[in-house]
């Protein structure tokens, strides 16, 4: 019989992170990632302020600026009277040391907090090992079956198990956690095109026929979005990629010189997307924490990083509980009501973008329903521009900030 203390479901973001932090103050913790690295394409690659400051509180903050990252400080929108950019959000106001967002390709993050984890003599990680079921006992949640990519089967028993396996966790299948659905009114084409020199910095967006882009500042690249009507996307691969890449460069005209370097609807990826929350995060041995607990928009790219503030919240309220091995439903019902605050929030903001820019442009509209509005939107920022920190700070920092356990700082 295999057996420890806390079983994370999943080694994403808030997975290597929770099982970081509870090793360092002792706890005993497993990880099961059911792929066998790390190597995705098109996750989540944004690193905010507040897990560029939660790495330096781990004395990783040295390790983590070797990485390769570019540093993106700005979010400009098409919103001019000319549909000229509009710098909307700017993280550099922000007080340092951490005021701008890291591009940093996930698999990298994951492999440093990955190799810090393994120092720990109570942490292990399982590659290729995948949960299939829960084990059950009196009703309370006492770990998972698993079964690894060659076919072994085993139990894993723990005294805890933490969901952080996405928005497809086995979790999910619950019905006592309930699921609460958002409409979205976009699915979301990831695809590549190289940057030159003189090309804006930052973020940049632009409005095309009934598509949205966003442009991420890679450095040698651009990481490129365009946002579809919901359930769109055969009919408008059906419509051809030089169509589609022709109405692109209308919108962002300065790409349109390296517009043929997309060859094949190969190279697009599309994103399913949901935005969702569980009523109820826990049971008894259970709890869920980021996507698996709340599937986030790729609006405003927040979703990793509340992610990781979950992970924060559960280890500095478990760390204790788990030493004594034993965790009642009070403890996991506190990260919870912890939580739940600044995630209703996130989500509120993200439909709001839905359905004041996204769904009407969308729907072949202008953005905030009449060109005026936008107008009155870039005259407002021009004469404030103390309001483009209220989003950077919350693109940074969320609506309220976690600090990991004393045990885990270093």
């Amino acid at each position: 019989m295999e057996r420890t203390t806390c079983c994370v479901v999943g080694g994403g973001p808030a997975g290597m992170v929770l099982g970081l932090l509870l090793a360092r103050a002792g706890v005993a913790v497993t990880v099961l990632e059911r792929h066998g690295d790390f190597l995705r394409d098109f996750r989540g690659d944004t690193v905010h302020p507040s897990t560029l400051a939660l790495l330096d509180d781990l004395g990783l903050a040295e390790r983590f600026a070797r990485l390769p990252q570019r540093r993106v400080t700005t979010v400009q929108l098409p919103i001019g009277a000319d549909g000229s950019l509009i710098t909307v959000s700017d993280i550099s106001t922000l007080s340092g040391p951490y005021n701008y967002v890291a591009m940093v390709p996930q698999w990298d993050l994951l492999d440093l907090l990955a190799d810090e984890a393994r120092k720990e003599p109570s942490f292990s990680v399982r590659m290729s090992t995948e949960a299939t079921s829960f084990l059950v006992e009196r009703g309370r949640v006492a770990g998972v079956r698993y079964r690894t990519c060659g076919g072994r089967t085993g139990e894993l028993r723990a005294t805890l198990t933490v969901a952080c396996d996405g928005r497809g966790s086995l979790a999910r299948s619950l019905p006592e956690l309930r699921l609460r659905q958002f409409t979205c009114p976009m699915d979301a084409w990831w695809f590549r095109l190289p940057r030159r020199e003189g090309d804006p910095h930052g973020l940049v967006g632009g409005v095309g026929d009934r598509f949205l882009t966003a442009m991420i500042d890679r450095g040698e690249y651009w990481q490129c979005a365009a946002l579809i009507p919901k359930g769109t996307d055969a009919e408008r691969r059906a419509a051809g990629l030089e169509r589609f890449m022709a109405e692109f460069s209308t919108a962002v005209p300065w790409l349109a010189d390296r517009a043929h370097e997309l060859r094949s609807w190969d190279e697009v990826k599309m994103l399913d997307v949901r935005l969702d929350r569980l009523r109820r995060w826990h049971r008894p041995g259970l709890l869920c924490i980021g996507d698996a607990a709340h599937a986030m928009s790729p609006v405003f790219g927040i979703g990793i990083n509340l992610a990781v503030q979950d992970a924060v919240a559960a280890a500095r309220h478990l760390v204790e509980p788990l030493r004594r091995g034993a965790v009642g439903l009070r403890d996991v019902r506190g990260i919870q009501r912890r939580r739940w605050p600044t995630t209703a929030a996130a989500q509120a903001l993200q439909r709001l973008a839905h359905a004041r820019i996204i769904a009407p442009v969308l729907a072949g509209h202008p953005p905030f329903g009449h060109p005026r509005r936008a107008q009155r939107m870039s005259q407002l920022l021009a004469t404030a521009p103390w309001l483009k920190r209220v989003p950077a700070y919350f693109i940074g920092y969320g609506a309220m900030r976690e600090r990991p356990p004393a045990a885990s700082v270093r």
